[in-house]
């Protein structure tokens, strides 16, 4: 299998790797892809030298996968160049999340839904990724009336500058804005661009991709994004009403059981997720569970993950191993 890694320097990429590594997935060839400016330099991956090369160098030697972390622009122009040589791309921008004719996919919800014909596969955004991760066990079992959430996101979701701003605010240092206001000691209630509707870009893409997953258009959402200067992983505040009652032990216990969610929520010992404590883990975790007394049928619960593991990173691996075991048994 030769496998396409496209946008190898970001953040993003750089998360790729190591969880390819950790992971330990296998692949005859690796393929690094940058920038022009950046190809030709190297990068080392398990102990061996690659060289960066161009998106129209890769596209040429027709990976049979490719990780795409570089930007909406890139994906629109390049993904379906990559899919007409035969390449399987795994899409970690918002390009084609929202398009009725290619799949938004959460391995532990819908893989089942993928087919050999599908060229072009969205990852999803990474708060939606942990916030539906969290619910689905919870949607099986009680049915999904209403979701209210409200995100503390790390700036590593802005990427490299972003993170250079906060920590040149926090050092004194003259700062080249990634932000529209000083981040560090502050909260920005502003993700992407404002739409007409007064929700940023960012808000709906929660509210449209958690239905799109759950494929059900009658689960009200509304949400409210938040850029806060951590590091580690987005936090969520979720009151999700359900169609039934709950036991909140069963509740416990069907998180527990889930694969990939771990639960902490023994608050008398100050046990509770966090970012510091999620930061280059692969699981969403769980906690401050708990009845809300003002609404029937209805959970509060705090989620956090590691943004750019399993909402980024993480969950594109997975979908690659997924559909490399449908191959290995067809």
């Amino acid at each position: 299998m030769k496998l396409a890694v496209v946008g190898a320097t970001g953040l993003v990429g750089g998360e790729i790797l190591e969880v390819l590594e950790e992971r330990n997935v296998p692949f005859d060839d690796l393929l690094l892809v940058a920038s022009e400016r950046s190809a030709g330099k190297k990068k080392v991956f398990k102990s061996k030298e690659y060289t960066l090369i161009t998106l129209e160098d890769a596209v040429k030697q027709a990976p049979d996968f490719a990780i795409f972390s570089a930007g909406g622009s890139t994906s629109l122009e390049w993904a379906p160049k990559f899919a007409e040589v035969g390449t399987t791309v795994v899409d970690n921008s918002s390009a084609w999340r929202m398009s009725p004719d290619h799949k938004l996919i959460v391995p532990e919800i819908n893989a089942s839904e993928l087919t050999a014909e599908d060229k072009i596969i969205a990852n999803p955004n990474c708060s939606t990724i942990q916030m539906v991760a969290a619910l689905e066990p919870l949607r099986e079992r009680y049915g999904i009336k209403r979701i209210v959430v409200s995100t503390y996101q790390s700036v590593t979701g802005s990427g490299k500058a972003a993170v250079d701003q906060m920590m040149n605010e926090r050092e004194g240092k003259a700062a080249d804005m990634c932000y529209p206001h000083k981040i560090d000691m502050n909260v920005l209630p502003h993700i992407d661009v404002f739409q007409e509707n007064g929700y940023t870009k960012e808000e709906m893409k929660m509210i449209n991709e958690t239905k799109k997953i759950f494929n059900d258009q009658s689960i009200a959402v509304t949400a409210t994004t938040v850029r806060i200067p951590t590091m580690g992983g987005h936090s969520e505040s979720v009151n999700v009403e359900f169609k039934e009652d709950f036991d909140l032990a069963e509740v416990k216990a069907l998180l527990e059981a889930t694969e990939g969610i771990i639960v902490q929520d023994d608050p008398a010992n100050n046990v509770y997720p966090m970012p510091l404590t999620a930061h280059k883990k692969d699981e969403v975790f769980v906690g401050r569970l708990r009845r809300d007394e003002s609404q029937a049928n209805t959970l509060n619960m705090w989620i956090v993950a590691d943004n750019l593991r399993k909402g980024a990173a993480t969950n594109a691996v997975q979908i690659v191993q997924y559909l490399q075991k449908q191959l290995e048994n067809a």
